[in-house]
C-alpha cells in the first residue's frame, strides 16, 4: 500500500494499514515481517524515532520494542563546570564507531543550542534531548535562578529542539505537584536524584503549581505529533539507591505515566517509558513486567539498572550486570553508564568503555530474548575458538583493535595458541585425536 505523504506520524499510518520506508528498514534489519512491524507500531510496542525535520537518508533507522533487539543508548554532554565541545563530538563519534544506537545530548554548560545542533550532525542516528536542562539554564543566566522559567519558557525550547530535528526527548511528565508534596514527608534516603525530576519539582515547590508539563500534556503531544517525535516518559522519581527501590515516590509516577502512555497513544504519537536507576538484584525482572504490564507494552528505557551502590569508577561494570537481566525480561532500550558515573563527566575513554559495557549486557540478554537469532554470532565465535581462528575472533569481538593488542602482548604468532596455554592449548592436545575421530 502506497504510504500517504500527508500523514505525520509512524503509529497514524501503521493504524491506517500503511507500511513506511522506516517501518520496511526495521524489517530489513530486525528480519521480522513487514507487517509485524506495521501492526507494533500501531499498537504502540514498537517506537522508530525519527523526526519530520531530519534527513531520513543520512540517519541509521533505529526501531526500538517488542520482538526487536536490545538498543543501547549512549549520552554526551557538557556540564556546568566543563564545557568542551570538541571533547563532546569525539565522544559522539567514538559512540558511533563503536556501535551505539540511539545518542542523548544531555549538556548544560555552554552554547547549548550550537551544541546540539553540531552534536545532531555528526551523529547519523536517533538523536535525543532533555529540553527542561535548557530551559531551567536559560532562567538561571537571564532570570537570576531556574526557578524562574515560565511555561511558555519550557515550550519555546521544545519547540526549538524540535525545529533541529531531535528525534525523541525524556519529558518528565511523571512527577505531579501532590508526589512531590508526599516525598518530602518521606524517608527517601536519596531523595530525587534526576536531573530534570530535581529542577521540575524546585519550581512546582516554589510556585506551588502543578508540574507545566503534566498539566500541559495535551499540548506537548501535539507538538510531539507535528514532528512525529517520540516522547520519552521520564523517570523523574527512580530511586538513586538500593534502599529506595520501588518505593511509593517511584511507583506513584509510573501509575501516573501508565495513564498518559495511553493518552499519548490517543494522539497517535510515539512513547517510551524510562525506567530505574538502582535496583537489587531481584527486583529487576519484577520491575520489567510491572512496567510491560501497567502500560501496556510500552517500549522500556533503562538507566542500568544499578544492582549495587559500591560500584563507584566501575558503574559500568554494575550497570551492566542490572542490564543483562533487564533485557532478558523485554527491555528494549539500555542507557549506558560509565565507570566515571557518580564521579566525573565521563571523557572519551569513558564512553567507549560504558557502550560496550552495555551492548554486551544488551546481547546477553537477546539470547534469552530472542534465541536463535541472537546465538549466531556465539556460535560463530566458538567454531573461531577451536579453529584457532584468530581473524575472525577479533571481527567478531566488541573492540577488534583491543582484542587484537591483547594477543599480541607477550609476543604471541599470528598463529597456533595464545600465551595463557601455550603448548598446553586444549586444541592442540587433542587435534590429532579429534581430527581423526571427525574423518
Amino acid at each position: 500500500m502506497e504510504v500517504d505523504e500527508k500523514l505525520t506520524t509512524q503509529m497514524k499510518a501503521a493504524r491506517l494499514g500503511q507500511i513506511t520506508e522506516e517501518m520496511k528498514a526495521v524489517a530489513r534489519v530486525e528480519d521480522v515481517p513487514e507487517e509485524v512491524i506495521r501492526r507494533r507500531v500501531a499498537r504502540g510496542v514498537i517506537i522508530i524515532p525519527r523526526n519530520l525535520k531530519r534527513d531520513s537518508q543520512k540517519v541509521k533507522v533505529v526501531g526500538i520494542g517488542e520482538g526487536l533487539s536490545t538498543k543501547v543508548n549512549v549520552n554526551v554532554g557538557t556540564s556546568t563546570t566543563y564545557v568542551n565541545l570538541e571533547m563532546e563530538i569525539e565522544k559522539a563519534r567514538v559512540a558511533v564507531e563503536y556501535g551505539t544506537d540511539t545518542i542523548m545530548d544531555l549538556s548544560t554548560g555552554g552554547d547549548l543550542d550550537e551544541i546540539r545542533r553540531t552534536l545532531i550532525k555528526v551523529a547519523p542516528v536517533p538523536f535525543g534531548t532533555v529540553p527542561i536542562y535548557q530551559a531551567f539554564m536559560e532562567a538561571v543566566h537571564k532570570k537570576g535562578a531556574g526557578i524562574y522559567m515560565d511555561e511558555d519558557d519550557i515550550f519555546n525550547v521544545i519547540r526549538r529542539h524540535l525545529e533541529d530535528g531531535v528525534d525523541f526527548m525524556t519529558v518528565h511528565v511523571g512527577i505531579t505537584l501532590d508526589i512531590v508534596r508526599k516525598l518530602q514527608r518521606s524517608d527517601r534516603v536519596t531523595g530525587i536524584v534526576s536531573r530534570g525530576g530535581a529542577m521540575l519539582a524546585a519550581w512546582m515547590l516554589h510556585h506551588e503549581q502543578e508540574n507545566p508539563l503534566y498539566k500541559n500534556y495535551d499540548y506537548l503531544l501535539e507538538l510531539a505529533r507535528e514532528y512525529d517525535a517520540v516522547l520519552s516518559l521520564g523517570d523523574a522519581l527512580r530511586p538513586g539507591s538500593l534502599a529506595d527501590a520501588h518505593d511509593y515516590a517511584q511507583m506513584a509516577e509510573m501509575l501516573v505515566i501508565s495513564r498518559l502512555v495511553e493518552r499519548a497513544w490517543e494522539y497517535d504519537v510515539q512513547v517510551m517509558v524510562e525506567g530505574p536507576g538502582h535496583l537489587p538484584l531481584n527486583q529487576v525482572a519484577a520491575n520489567v513486567r510491572l512496567e510491560k504490564a501497567l502500560c501496556k507494552g510500552a517500549p522500556y528505557y533503562v538507566l542500568g539498572p544499578l544492582v549495587t551502590d559500591i560500584a563507584a569508577g566501575y558503574d559500568h561494570i554494575a550497570s551492566a550486570i542490572g542490564a543483562a537481566i533487564a533485557a532478558a525480561e523485554g527491555v528494549d532500550l539500555i542507557c549506558y553508564l560509565t565507570p566515571a558515573e557518580h564521579l566525573s563527566l565521563p571523557d572519551v575513554k569513558d564512553v567507549k568503555e560504558g557502550l560496550i559495557a552495555a551492548k554486551i549486557a544488551a546481547h546477553a540478554g537477546d539470547i534469552v530474548k530472542l534465541g536463535e537469532k541472537a546465538l549466531k554470532k556465539d556460535l560463530e565465535m566458538s567454531i573461531a575458538r577451536r579453529k584457532l581462528d584468530w581473524e575472525t575472533m577479533y571481527k567478531l569481538s566488541p573492540d577488534p583493535k583491543r582484542a587484537r593488542r591483547m594477543r599480541e602482548r607477550f609476543a604471541a604468532s599470528s598463529r597456533g595458541p595464545c600465551t595463557m596455554c601455550g603448548d598446553v592449548c586444549v586444541y592442540i592436545i587433542l587435534e590429532k585425536y579429534m581430527r581423526r575421530r571427525e574423518e
